[in-house]
């Protein structure tokens, strides 16, 4: 799926020649009688995962899954309201299991402190899946084994290979079905051009040509409206029908917030993508960074792992390159000479003392960050660089190539 090259502290990801993996998410609308189906469904899946949980807390040594996989037809006969339920959507359950145990190995083996699989309580199964088949697109309704057709806004052509769809429920009580989907990329026409990007909590981005992208600070625009439902919530009795009834208001300012933010990164991750052959960003623990500082709030608001993540996997299916560079001194160093000028984080303007550049501090960062990506994509490995990509390699300044089509500000 991915080619991934270690420059010493670079990271680079080339798009794929392969097919591909893409989820499509759909709002459903089921109505009263298909939600409790579907209810029904999530808790005769929850009690599944906490019943084979409980198998393997029995056991010093954790059994292949196919053995566990043998009981569940008898476990069927057993329970007859597991009948209801589709029959891959009980093996999924187990495969969930599997790779939840599987996470938690892989964190231990990085030393990260981890306890174990905790049993699930009522209401803390939010997803049950069909996986390969009992699901079908009908005439704008999304039919699923064992529950019916269900309303579903198609809002876009779905392309490729469905092989699943996992129904969701959130805190809220929306119901969504995501569809994974095969797949072949479709690459754009290359542009020669190339980008860096400096993120910050100001301006949410500062690119290496000068553009700028505001920050939307969609958490603080709802902050007033979250603390106002979170009162309301703290008068009510616990486990109370009003006490639920308000924690799905208050979901739902949580879910708007998230639903605004997402919009905002696909679409300015989207134009990225269509303009610059080579982007580069700086490769930045962001959980370290938000534990570590006082505008933590401002920076998880800013989402920048995700941001990230939308522009590689996007990179990876229109065949553009994202590099993630090294981010030390990429604000210090002056991106004209090299010199070294020490700078406080309230400085937001660079002056070279050596050969006299004065620019936007974030400006400069940017042109820097751009630079690194340059020398290492064209640094001792030349026949790993596309051919569209050489042209690239004299513009070290930063500077466009072409005349820039368009500008992040019309986002």
């Amino acid at each position: 799926m991915k080619a991934s090259y270690l420059y010493m502290n670079t990271k680079i990801y080339r798009g794929a020649e392969r097919t591909m993996n893409l989820n499509y998410r759909f709002r459903l609308y089921p109505s009263k009688a298909q939600e409790m189906e579907m209810l029904e469904t999530l808790e005769s899946c929850r009690w599944l995962y906490n019943h084979f949980l409980g198998e393997l807390k029995k056991t010093k040594k954790v059994p292949p899954k196919y053995e566990l996989q043998a009981q569940i037809p008898r476990l069927v006969k057993k329970y007859p309201s597991l009948k209801n339920v589709h029959s891959k959507t009980r093996q999924y359950v187990l495969w969930q299991l599997y790779s939840n145990l599987k996470g938690l190995r892989g964190l231990k083996q990085k030393g990260r402190k981890v306890g174990r699989l905790r049993f699930k309580k009522y209401g803390r199964m939010k997803t049950f899946v069909y996986n390969q088949s009992g699901f079908k697109l009908l005439d704008g309704k999304l039919h699923l084994s064992k529950i019916g057709d269900i309303p579903i806004k198609l809002h876009r052509k779905i392309k490729g290979n469905i092989k699943q769809v996992c129904i969701k429920r959130e805190q809220s009580g929306r119901w969504f079905a995501i569809f994974s989907v095969e797949q072949k990329p479709e690459k754009l026409s290359t542009t020669g051009r190339a980008v860096g990007m400096d993120l910050n909590t100001q301006n949410y981005l500062t690119d290496s040509e000068g553009g700028r992208v505001e920050h939307p600070h969609e958490l603080l625009k709802l902050e007033e409206r979250v603390k106002i439902q979170q009162r309301k919530l703290s008068r009510k009795k616990k486990g109370s029908k009003n006490w639920i009834k308000q924690a799905s208001r208050l979901a739902r300012v949580h879910e708007r917030i998230s639903d605004r933010r997402r919009d905002f990164l696909h679409k300015l991750s989207r134009y990225y993508i269509e303009n610059y052959d080579l982007i580069a960003v700086e490769d930045l623990a962001v959980k370290e960074m938000i534990e570590s500082s006082y505008n933590a709030k401002n920076k998880a608001d800013s989402a920048w792992s995700t941001f990230i993540q939308m522009l590689f996997y996007k990179a990876e299916g229109a065949g553009r390159t994202l590099v993630k560079v090294d981010p030390k001194n990429t604000s210090q160093i002056c991106s004209r000479c090299g010199a070294y000028v020490y700078k406080p984080v309230w400085i937001r303007e660079h002056r070279c003392p050596t050969c006299g550049l004065v620019m936007d501090r974030d400006h400069n960062a940017a042109k820097n960050i751009l630079n690194k990506a340059l020398q290492e994509v064209g640094s001792g490995r030349p026949e790993l660089t596309p051919v569209e990509m050489r042209p690239l390699l004299h513009s070290m300044g930063g500077a466009s190539l072409v005349e820039e089509a368009g500008s992040p500000h019309h986002l």
